[in-house]
């Protein structure tokens, strides 16, 4: 079982992390936070191709691991990471059914399936 669910795209950075935006709010899910990984090291000095993660959750669905392991929100919020590699961009995201490995007393149900299909949704349709 993967760990994560990984494209390369023909769109260029900016395009990619808009369309990833929009296409996870229109699968039910409301964006949180966009870190720009490489703004924030490049204070730091430190200089690294385009990155950003975009965290997004769904309230319901949060609701329900965290009722049946509260460490599950260790994972959460669920994230997306666009970047950019020897020229190319590249859409990334967590695949939630590794969740029953880590919390295998947790009675996820079919909930971990079900995000996971929203998930790699998300990142084909923003191919």
């Amino acid at each position: 079982m993967e760990f994560d669910y990984t494209i390369t795209t023909q769109k260029d950075f900016d395009s990619a992390v808009s369309t990833v935006q929009e296409e996870t709010a229109k699968a039910g899910f409301r964006v949180l936070y966009v870190h720009d990984v490489q703004k924030t090291l490049a204070e730091k000095e430190f200089k690294i191709e385009p990155m950003k993660i975009i965290e997004f959750c769904n309230a319901k669905s949060a609701y329900t691991v965290l009722q049946a392991d509260i460490k599950i929100g260790l994972c959460l919020p669920c994230k997306i990471l666009v970047y950019t590699k020897d020229g190319q961009t590249i859409i990334s995201g967590m695949r939630p059914i590794i969740l029953p490995q880590f919390f295998p007393h947790a009675q996820l149900g079919a909930l971990p399936e079900e995000i996971d299909v929203l998930i790699k949704n998300v990142i084909d349709k923003a191919k």
